[in-house]
């Protein structure tokens, strides 16, 4: 195990090139520069996070606004100031429940379907960057550990 702390509890020496959290934030702030440009030079408007909310709702149309909030991790108000922006853009619909007046129901327009077929190609693309040179068992290995990282937070 790499040296992170130093014997000195008044000096805490921690170092960062040998720990994951940094190498993590660094390519993830890499890859969503680079996911943005690609979707500027594709000439398509739209954010990571609105791409993400388009393609729940390709998958699953009609999802319940706080089940959205959960899935995408973000809190209800955040979520809905995308939705807003995204319901200008004409790309969602947000339906009151029949059953339920107070839930809303988020629907995916014609011009969501299309916006969210378009960022396809440049999705294949950005997936095809990150795994450049990359082994099918490196690939595998590596879900493997953000899973971990992933469940170190979940864990009671």
């Amino acid at each position: 195990m790499p040296y992170f702390c130093s014997m000195n509890k008044n000096d805490l020496f921690i170092d960062y090139e040998n720990c994951i959290a940094p190498w993590l934030g660094k390519t993830t702030k890499i890859v969503d520069y680079h996911l943005q440009e690609m979707f500027s030079a594709n000439a398509l408007d739209l954010t990571k996070e609105q791409m993400i909310v388009l393609k729940i709702l390709h998958e699953k149309d009609g999802i319940n606004q706080n089940e959205l909030a959960f899935i995408t991790l973000r809190n209800k108000s955040s979520l809905t100031r995308l939705i807003s922006k995204m319901e200008r853009k004409n790309w969602i619909s947000r339906n009151k429940s029949k059953s339920d007046k107070r839930i809303n129901k988020i629907h995916l327009t014609n011009s969501g379907r299309s916006i969210f077929q378009k960022t396809k190609p440049v999705i294949k693309k950005m997936i095809e960057t990150i795994e450049l040179n990359i082994s099918k068992s490196e690939k595998e290995l590596f879900i493997k550990i953000l899973q971990k990282i992933q469940t170190n937070f979940i864990k009671p």
